[in-house]
């Protein structure tokens, strides 16, 4: 497998150019093979799934030649196809290395991500707070898109630096403003690279109550700084997982999580229609951006995909079903995590996680907070509230 850029056999050693010379079929895309328009023998476009051209490689015998973009290591077929085939893999430049070097900057502190053939969901927190970032692009996810997406979300302390192009014939490499780059037309072969302006400190773990939007004239509907902090603690949140957050109302907590599994997901479902607005709306004030349902739980749960953890917020007094659906769904050793304010609801509780032969922990919460009074202070108690974890085993 050999690397190639948009400059065809003219970046490439001569070790390079015998070995597609002398090779019994040649393996790549439309454009790849385009740059070898006096090979005689066999080509082969790839297209389709990358299971049918695995499964046709395994059956090759021939001495066969793979043209690969750039780094086929980086993001590109040759990490797949190394675990299936015996290859011996030859890198090319990555597009990211050189629209680096275009830029004249070190990229040994970038965050590099690809949108190519995947969903923007999730970019806002993945990306908040980093000061260099590479994004590989595809003709959906166009630095239009981003552009529009990144000032949506208020992250408007990036600068853009576009390749296109690059060591092709049409290269062009522009810094642009998001303003500049949302109104720009580029070519379909480009990356992009975020800089920040300026820095922009990240929310700190425990964002204040007041910062979020919460329903009126019934303030309060939220889940406490406090108790929040505690939850997400038990809730056992690593940077890859996936959350869900059930009965999400302001969608404090999922919030918190989605800033934690920046390299994950959170999916969040909420009943009430009003307070779903105020979720999203909040997603955007906090730069976090995840799947928000209307619906009572457990309905719509089958959407999501299986959870490393769930916080259940409300249960909206279909407890038995709830907790079955998603102790069945949470991943061996994952946890379910639920916050109760009465002793019934919390005995019921406990009956059910035990039944699904859980390993079950309660916390009984009871803080206070302090509260001036002319000259004097004095304390002034929160809702006393049980946080009860429910791990599952591992699967036998």
């Amino acid at each position: 497998m050999i690397g190639i850029g948009d400059n065809g056999a003219a970046g490439l050693l001569p070790q390079y150019i015998e070995w597609i010379n002398e090779c019994d079929v040649l393996i790549g895309g439309d454009r790849h093979l385009q740059f070898f328009p006096s090979f005689e023998k066999e080509k082969k476009v790839i297209k389709g799934g990358l299971s049918a051209l695995t499964a046709e490689l395994q059956e090759e015998t021939r001495n066969a030649v793979i043209l690969v973009s750039g780094d086929p290591l980086f993001y590109g077929l040759g990490g797949v196809l190394a675990k299936k085939l015996p290859l011996e893999i030859y890198p090319y430049t990555s597009s990211v290395q050189l629209a680096f070097s275009k830029m004249q900057d070190s990229w040994q502190d970038a965050y590099i991500i690809s949108l190519h053939g995947r969903s923007i969901k999730g970019f806002a927190q993945k990306i908040d707070g980093r000061k260099k970032i590479a994004v590989l692009t595809d003709q959906t996810n166009t630095p239009q898109t981003i552009a529009t997406y990144l000032k949506r979300f208020n992250m408007i302390e990036y600068d853009a630096f576009v390749a296109e192009n690059l060591e092709g014939e049409n290269e062009r490499c522009r810094f642009l403003s998001l303003d500049e780059m949302e109104q720009t037309s580029f070519s379909s072969l480009n990356v992009v690279i975020l800089k920040q302006r300026k820095i922009v400190d990240r929310a700190a773990f425990g964002i204040p109550d007041d910062e979020f939007l919460q329903r009126k004239p019934d303030k309060g509907l939220i889940t406490k700084r406090e108790i929040r902090t505690l939850c997400l603690h038990e809730l056992k949140i690593k940077e890859d997982s996936i959350v869900w957050d059930i009965g999400t109302c302001t969608g404090s907590v999922a919030i918190e999580a989605a800033k934690m599994a920046r390299e994950g997901a959170v999916y969040a479902i909420e009943k009430n229609e009003g307070d779903l607005e105020n979720c999203l709306e909040n997603q955007l004030i906090h730069r976090t951006d995840f799947v928000a349902v209307l619906g009572k739980a457990p309905d719509r749960l089958e959407e999501f995909p299986d959870p490393d953890a769930i916080f259940i917020g409300g249960n909206g007094g279909n407890m038995e079903q709830l907790l079955q659906t998603c102790v069945s769904r949470v991943k061996p050793n994952g946890r379910v995590v639920m916050n109760i304010a009465t002793i019934e609801n919390l005995a019921e509780a406990m009956s059910h996680f035990k039944a699904l032969n859980c390993e079950v922990s309660i916390l009984q919460a009871q803080l206070s907070k302090s509260k001036p009074i002319l000259h004097l202070t004095r304390f002034e108690p929160l809702n006393p509230i049980y946080i009860v974890t429910a791990q599952k085993g591992q699967e036998k």
